[in-house]
């Protein structure tokens, strides 16, 4: 693994991504923090032209995206459009919102439309990713949704962007769903799950928690992962500094 294939989610830093002024303050923090790509999402107004000089001026690649779920859904081409003038090819579906998960039916068809979507991406060298939170370990006749949605969809159509703390989250094994979707994996979200003192469950930065992160990367690395994002949907206090935390821990992976 390279150190170039390890990125920053920017939704973690979203407070700081207001205005163009902003965002380009923090793509240079994250540039001297040490990472060479970014995944975008949680961006304010800004241009794809903006944000790919913004990205370049910074020695950045746009690694992926995460684009609205009603977007992909019913305008994939809008996200083919986008795609192209960011220069990135993969985008994943972010979150099932409005997404019935509770009956076999409504979960096939679902699928269905995720298979469409993602046949337009494919058609035009793009691909679709599916990112899991714990919502999709809910079980239909005995079976955990996320297993029913990538046996009813295409391999070429849908890939695999497991989020290691949501796989946890839903009783799953982060180790077993990379080695599962091996040739299905091109990105990899990398976050952290740990217990507070007072019982709950929470985020925290890679190394601070108790997700085995020497056989998750080792099996994602089997499995053909071309990306691995770090991602702390909330942070204990500034979102660099968790980023940074992060990256220090994980780059002794990374050659």
């Amino acid at each position: 693994m390279k150190l170039k294939q390890l990125a920053a989610q920017l939704y973690t830093i979203r407070d700081f991504l207001k205005t163009s002024a902003d965002i380009a303050a923090s793509l240079k923090k994250i540039h001297a923090i040490g990472y060479q790509s970014v995944q975008l999402s949680g961006l304010g107004p800004i241009t794809e032209s903006e944000i790919v000089q913004l990205c370049r001026d910074n020695d950045l690649t746009i690694c992926a995206t995460h684009e609205p779920g009603d977007t992909i859904l019913n305008q994939p081409q809008t996200v083919v459009d986008r795609l192209q003038k960011l220069g990135c090819r993969i985008t994943a579906y972010p979150y099932p919102n409005g997404i019935n998960l509770g009956t076999l039916e409504t979960v096939k068809e679902f699928c269905r439309r995720l298979n469409a979507a993602g046949k337009v991406l494919h058609e035009a060298g793009q691909t679709l990713c599916y990112h899991n939170h714990h919502h999709e370990f809910q079980r239909i006749g005995g079976t955990p949704v996320l297993e029913i949605l990538y046996a009813e969809t295409d391999p070429r159509y849908l890939q695999g962007e497991p989020d290691t703390y949501w796989v946890q989250h839903g009783g799953g094994d982060p180790v077993a769903w990379c080695t599962r979707l091996k040739g299905r994996l091109p990105i990899l979200h990398l976050k952290d799950y740990t217990v507070t003192t007072d019982s709950k469950v929470t985020y925290a930065e890679i190394g601070n928690g108790n997700l085995n992160w020497e056989k998750i990367l080792a099996a994602a690395d089997a499995a053909g992962c071309q990306w691995y994002v770090v991602e702390q949907d909330e942070c204990p206090g500034d979102p660099f500094d968790s980023l940074r935390q992060s990256f220090d821990y994980l780059k002794k992976f990374f050659q």
